[in-house]
């Protein structure tokens, strides 16, 4: 594999977050819309970038992107439209409620060493054993699992799309995430394969580092069963991340399973 690659592929895991990190990222054109016509549409832009929410880099396939339901019912989402900079796609809201837009994946990265050369691969869970040919030695590989979420509410908030689905590191939002204003209180909740995840760090970043020249990232933590209360920062669109284990190093030398999880939401005035 190229090794811009694998610098992207890294970034995805939600290893490098860095101020100079590549963040994938998902944003709204808005988190509320209020409408009398019975269905909006919310059109979603995703790109993955240096500056947050900045198209500096390269789009972000949109590949298994979905759209859950304010009734929980959960549908492959329309194909998006790659462009040079950025993906975007336009997603028909036909009821009152809170949507929820998910990317997911599972991705295998590896490396193997073939007569006395290194190899770099990355495949899926299905493909991986193609990848490795007979002889090689050294065969090191790590999965990632990969988790991204943006959130629309059409007129009037609901639960029914928050709801977990119990698999890989997830984000429980107790508050709406279209709901959040500066000043007041929000509660979230992290858990990994439907487990709460106890005095779990997580982060939030403001849009507009490159007019702040600082990233003015708020770091949380949960507590002893998995929630975080807090005071909503600053008015602004937000990137929340978050990896499993936490802190973990680097590349291949760290262990053989990681989970990271973004998501994108507005703060609105008081």
């Amino acid at each position: 594999m190229h090794i811009k690659q694998i610098a992207i592929a890294l970034a995805l895991a939600g290893i490098a977050c860095v101020a100079q990190a590549h963040r994938p990222w998902m944003i709204p054109n808005t988190s509320l819309i209020e409408s009398d016509r019975g269905e909006a549409w919310a059109t979603i832009d995703a790109a993955i970038s240096e500056g947050l929410f900045e198209t500096d880099f390269m789009p972000q396939k949109l590949d298994g992107l979905t759209v859950t339901d304010p009734d929980g019912n959960t549908a492959p989402a329309p194909a998006a439209t790659l462009g040079k900079h950025r993906s975007t796609v336009d997603i028909r809201l036909p009821k009152d409620g809170t949507y929820r837009v998910t990317l997911a994946a599972v991705n295998v990265m590896g490396a193997y060493k073939l007569n006395g050369e290194t190899k770099r691969f990355r495949a899926t869970e299905q493909t991986v054993k193609d990848e490795v040919p007979a002889g090689a030695t050294e065969v090191r590989s790590m999965t990632m699992v990969q988790r991204q979420d943006t959130f629309v509410t059409l007129n009037k908030p609901t639960a029914g799309a928050l709801k977990p689905t119990g698999s890989g590191l997830e984000l429980v939002a107790l508050t709406n995430p279209t709901e959040l204003r500066a000043g007041e209180k929000a509660k979230f909740r992290f858990q990994l394969d439907g487990k709460p995840l106890a005095n779990f760090p997580f982060s939030l970043i403001p849009g507009g580092v490159k007019y702040r020249g600082t990233l003015n990232e708020v770091r949380l933590t949960t507590d002893a069963n998995g929630d975080a209360s807090f005071t909503l920062p600053a008015p602004n669109m937000y990137w929340l991340s978050a990896a499993y284990p936490a802190n973990a190093p680097r590349g291949m030398d760290g262990p053989a399973k990681r989970y990271s999880y973004s998501a994108t939401f507005e703060i609105l005035p008081e």
